[in-house]
């Protein structure tokens, strides 16, 4: 109950919504392709010469990382494996890996080492990836060692970007990461709804629609 995800009630509890399952990075590549590339376009647009980031792992963050490839005088730090991938070409991008333990499921490390390394760091920025975003719990995750990761960077940059396609609002997955207070700026596609849309800019978040 306290997690939102169910009502207790005498004798038991009532489901409010059951998490989804978490599907490999391979599966997750082919959802919301076209979506995911409008989204990362636009979140690279907010990029700027001689900007620290974080990128987290994840299929939605990936685009974002292609479409720096010709950026200049930007260090990127990234527990994406894949995102480190994608950057190993960008000349103008020095690219920095948290270390710690690989997840294979999702390409990213996570762990002491992951999070410790994060610690002498300030970001101006941090593009995050969710599994969900609820209006009430928050932005969350399906691994906790990822959510507590997750949290680290959130606290390490001092403006939050949330990179998710329509389809993830109003999921909640088992593990929090944040509230939506500490969102500044939501980046989606046109699918999101008149709800979602009117509750994000309530709470003072900017919401970018990615075309």
């Amino acid at each position: 109950e306290l997690q939102g995800l169910a009502t207790r009630n005498h004798g038991g509890a009532t489901l409010i919504r059951t998490p989804p399952q978490e599907q490999s990075v391979r599966q997750r590549d082919s959802l919301n392709s076209g979506l995911k590339e409008a989204i990362g376009a636009c979140a690279a647009r907010l990029v700027q010469p001689g900007d620290n980031i974080i990128i987290d792992s994840g299929t939605t963050t990936v685009p974002l990382a292609r479409h720096l490839l010709y950026h200049r005088e930007v260090t990127v730090m990234t527990n994406g494996l894949n995102i480190a991938w994608e950057l190993a070409n960008a000349q103008g991008v020095e690219v920095m890996l948290t270390g710690g333990l690989l997840r294979k499921q999702s390409l990213s490390f996570h762990g002491a080492q992951a999070e410790a390394c994060l610690n002498a760091y300030s970001f101006d920025t941090l593009f995050l990836g969710v599994d969900g975003l609820d209006l009430q719990f928050g932005l969350t995750t399906h691994h906790e060692a990822e959510a507590s990761l997750n949290r680290k960077m959130v606290e390490r940059a001092r403006r939050v970007i949330v990179l998710s396609d329509a389809s993830k609002f109003g999921r909640v997955s088992l593990h929090r990461i944040a509230l939506l207070e500490r969102v500044d700026v939501v980046i989606t596609d046109a699918g999101i709804s008149p709800e979602y849309r009117d509750g994000l800019q309530r709470l003072g978040i900017e919401l970018l629609v990615a075309e």
